[in-house]
């Protein structure tokens, strides 16, 4: 299967290119077109082979639940021309990104297990094991990091650094608590926990945007419903479904992104594992089956797609 490394396009009108670990972004006076690629990155690290596929299930994930939400928020998306392609609004982005938690886990969990009651300015109740639900969601905010890792920040550092004024935080806070309960809500009707996930936000003419993707495997983690009370009495590990099952296989081969470790190989048998679980993800997530998309020239049909997408947009 061929998959879709990086494309090296020169559209007419692009002013400016940006990859990002899986994304290539070509920039337009008045809009964005985003390449969801077939890259994958784990432990800030990216991997160097592609996933067949998995740039079309992320795109796909998100501009179905950028279509479920927009009532909730305007969101940048204006068209989706590709099965890999999302263009829309460009906007210019807080520099946070909003994470809200339903559970104990992950990050948080890592810092409760460590002493810590506080996370972001946010109290966390005694007495709670790992994949607890909260009495209520909590917003753990960070920040975006160009390179390397994200870092915690609290509501009152946001606002004292002048990062974002406090009307917009305010409206931030609303949006992402809203978001988050459509997506648990979503998440529910396919059997499914939505565990803690990120929103980006952005402004354009003064206007708050929902920007990038919401609730794909490579932004949120998901809790399958069915056992979940029975693991948790039992002190058993929660079955997930996101792709936190890539970071456990370079776990047990030991690399966790650190100097000093090598990668792993990726297999042919790997990667179609990886590729497979992906649509997996995707068809969970949508409770519709994955139509594969012809991938005998993915950077023409991409190209092709984009261009004819710009030549209407001109009209």
């Amino acid at each position: 299967m061929n998959a879709l490394k990086e494309t090296n396009y020169k559209l007419p009108g692009q002013t400016q290119f940006y990859r990002g670990k899986v994304r290539d972004v070509y920039s337009f006076e008045n809009y964005l077109v985003m390449i969801a690629s077939d890259r994958i990155s784990a432990f800030d690290v990216v991997l160097p082979k592609p996933i067949p596929f998995k740039g079309q299930v992320l795109n796909q994930i998100a501009a179905k639940n950028l279509e479920a939400t927009k009532d909730i928020v305007p969101n940048w998306l204006m068209a989706t021309p590709d099965p890999n392609v999302a263009i829309g609004v460009k906007c210019e982005a807080f520099p946070v990104e909003m994470v809200i938690r339903g559970y104990l886990a992950g990050h948080a969990w890592r810092e409760y297990r460590d002493g810590k009651r506080i996370i972001c300015g946010v109290e966390m109740p005694d007495g709670l094991k790992e994949n607890d639900k909260f009495p209520q969601p909590i917003i753990t905010p960070t920040t975006k990091a160009h390179q390397g890792h994200d870092e915690d920040i609290t509501r009152n550092e946001i606002l004292a650094q002048g990062l974002i004024n406090a009307a917009d935080y305010v409206q931030l806070e609303k949006y992402t608590k809203a978001l988050f309960a459509k997506g648990t809500k979503m998440a529910q009707a396919q059997g499914l926990i939505l565990v803690d996930t990120k929103y980006e936000f952005g402004l354009n003419n003064e206007t708050i945007y929902l920007i990038d993707e919401i609730h794909t495997p490579d932004s949120s983690r998901y809790f399958y419903l069915e056992g979940y009370e029975e693991r948790q009495q039992n002190g058993e590990n929660q079955k997930q479904l996101s792709k936190e099952f890539v970071r456990q296989w370079l776990i047990s081969e030991g690399f966790q992104g650190l100097d000093g470790q090598s990668i792993p190989e990726m297999t042919d048998d790997k990667i179609d594992q990886i590729s497979n679980r992906y649509i997996e993800l995707y068809e969970s997530f949508t409770g519709n089956q994955f139509d594969r998309a012809n991938t005998d020239n993915i950077t023409l049909r991409i190209e092709e797609n984009i261009l004819e997408w710009i030549k209407s947009y001109k009209q």
